[in-house]
């Protein structure tokens, strides 16, 4: 491709004026580099993690349409305002990541031998018709497999991945996961299932329960019911989990789950001991699915911990060869273990069209969203 390229992209500013603009603009792409490729994006999730980018500390409930534009605007806070500082007046590329097929390359072999394939490429900025990318950060999908099926190869894969090396490394022997029926959840399910490890998932509601059962979940326990934490407790005693990833974030359930954790513990403890159970208790939160403040009330002896965990930062610790495997996992069971499901695909105008935003802003079960850009 010796000229720019022109396409659409999508923008999320925070203004000095205190209002959030999330906006399709057009895009120029120049010329790939020797190392480069231009990719035509052609699917691309909607992660809680995009979501938060999208529209950061604004209130949703008050968006309105752009005049004459292709967007929305939004209040902001003047707290939130102060807090977002270092994204002032940026126009801001959102989409973690994405498929599509290349449509240009640059000289060297390894970006012209990526010409007409479908990849896959965590780069950021995926929500736009045409991304630049270093060749090397492209994976070429199996044969067949569709830029949908590819959209959502890195996040959540790696993130329920991570999730087990964690566990490993860490010396704990089984996990507790919340938001259990999320895509995420399912992939951890069928993780566990196939390595051989406990897992005790935490859902909302009946439905999600049963959506669970369904795939071969032993340990299922629900928030809302009355019988919670005897059910959680029940849970941990079966299985023997100290680790948790929570994807709440605020309230109290990191607290709850320390409860039960404890309790379980003190089951089979022999001896009393006035700083309780000595096995090291942790809970890391990686998600903000609820932003109310974390609730702990420490009445769970003083071997535990709460933490942030999160993917990308995580797997830096493993090393080349790990990430390598990992990935290659990823790769080899796409379709099946890693298999992603959404309830819509849209547009990349659809994004900022009020009626979906109220739709797929709720992040809740079986309402994750597909963006394809090639639609404009």
């Amino acid at each position: 491709m010796s000229s720019s390229l022109q396409g659409l992209q999508l923008t999320s500013t925070i203004r000095d004026d205190g209002t959030l603009a999330v906006v399709v603009q057009p895009q120029t792409l120049p010329a790939p580099a020797p190392d480069e490729v231009v990719i035509e994006v052609q699917a691309t999730p909607l992660n809680p993690s995009d979501i938060g980018l999208l529209f950061g500390p604004a209130d949703m409930g008050q968006a309105s349409a752009l005049p004459g534009q292709t967007g929305i605007q939004a209040p902001v806070s003047a707290p939130a305002l102060k807090a977002m500082a270092g994204r002032m007046n940026q126009a801001l590329p959102v989409g973690n990541e994405g498929a599509g097929r290349v449509v240009a390359a640059g000289s060297e072999a390894a970006a012209q031998a990526l010409l007409g394939k479908t990849v896959t490429v965590i780069a950021g900025g995926m929500y736009a018709q045409y991304r630049l990318v270093k060749a090397a950060q492209c994976v070429v999908l199996p044969e067949g497999a569709t830029p949908a099926q590819g959209a959502s190869c890195f996040v959540n894969p790696l993130t329920a991945l991570g999730f087990v090396e964690t566990m490993k490394r860490e010396g704990h022997r089984a996990l507790v996961h919340t938001a259990a029926a999320s895509n995420l959840g399912q992939m951890l399910n069928k993780i566990c299932q196939a390595d051989g490890i406990e897992l005790v998932n935490i859902v909302r509601k009946p439905a999600q329960a049963a959506l669970l059962k369904g795939l071969g979940a032993r340990h299922i326990c629900d928030s809302s019911a009355p019988s919670f934490m005897a059910d959680l407790t029940e849970a941990l005693v079966a299985t023997g989990a100290t680790l948790a990833f929570d994807a709440t974030g605020g309230g109290s359930l990191a607290n709850q789950i320390l409860m039960a954790m404890e309790a379980a513990l003190s089951r089979q403890a022999t001896t009393y001991s006035r700083y309780g159970s000595s096995v090291k208790k942790q809970v890391y939160l990686y998600g903000n699915l609820d932003l109310r403040p974390t609730e702990i009330t420490r009445s769970y002896g003083m071997a535990w911990g709460v933490g942030g965990w999160l993917v990308f930062p995580y797997l830096e610790q493993l090393g080349e060869d790990t990430n390598h495997a990992l990935r290659q996992r990823v790769m080899d069971e796409l379709t099946t273990t890693f298999a992603s499901h959404y309830a819509r695909e849209i547009s990349l105008s659809d994004v900022v069209d009020l009626a979906q935003i109220a739709r797929y802003n709720e992040r809740a079960t079986a309402t994750k969203f597909l963006i394809n850009p090639s639609k404009g």
